[in-house]
């Protein structure tokens, strides 16, 4: 005897009612005018290129600090404490400050060249990170030559195409 995937309590062909079926339908909410404004300004490709700019150096900054704290000095048995405090606080001020010139460079490269290509292609997908990642990684490792810029361009490609796809924020 074969099984039916309706439950023992149901008289068969008693119609199954999905849980979906009973969720209502919202109207749709227009924004207001403030939402619209700030999605304009939003929109400017060198609002978001300052505002990554500035967010990356942050992010450089703070990582800068991190990785500062856990260089671990040559001569560290011969150092005393204070001696070795000083190092270490040197150290994390270099990291960081190089870290967020970095940061705040790539943030401001890929930013800047996603919206422009965004904008002259009037669409929102994948092809705009595959551009802003080329071009960011070619010109961070530009100075290597062009192999090295060729590389970076691939890397970085490749690097912004799976965060992109890891997000999920294009179809």
């Amino acid at each position: 005897m074969a099984a039916t995937p309706s439950s023992a309590s149901e008289p068969e062909g008693t119609p199954v009612v999905e849980k979906d079926a009973e969720k209502t339908i919202q109207p749709l909410r227009l924004p207001t005018p403030e939402e619209i404004r700030g999605q304009d300004i939003w929109n400017n490709c060198a609002v978001r290129t300052a505002v990554s700019g500035i967010m990356g150096g942050g992010l450089g900054l703070v990582m800068g600090l991190f990785f500062g704290a856990l260089d671990n000095p040559i001569m560290q048995e011969e150092m005393t404490a204070r001696q070795q405090f000083v190092y270490t606080a040197k150290q994390m001020g270099r990291r960081s400050w190089s870290s967020a010139k970095t940061f705040a460079v790539m943030g401001l490269i890929f930013s800047g060249v996603e919206c422009v290509v965004e904008k002259a292609r009037a669409k929102h997908d994948i092809t705009n990170t595959v551009a802003a990642g080329c071009v960011t990684g070619g010109t961070l490792s530009a100075k290597g030559g062009p192999k090295a810029a060729c590389a970076g361009c691939a890397g970085f490609a490749t690097f912004s195409v799976l965060i992109e796809k890891f997000l999920d924020r294009h179809d």
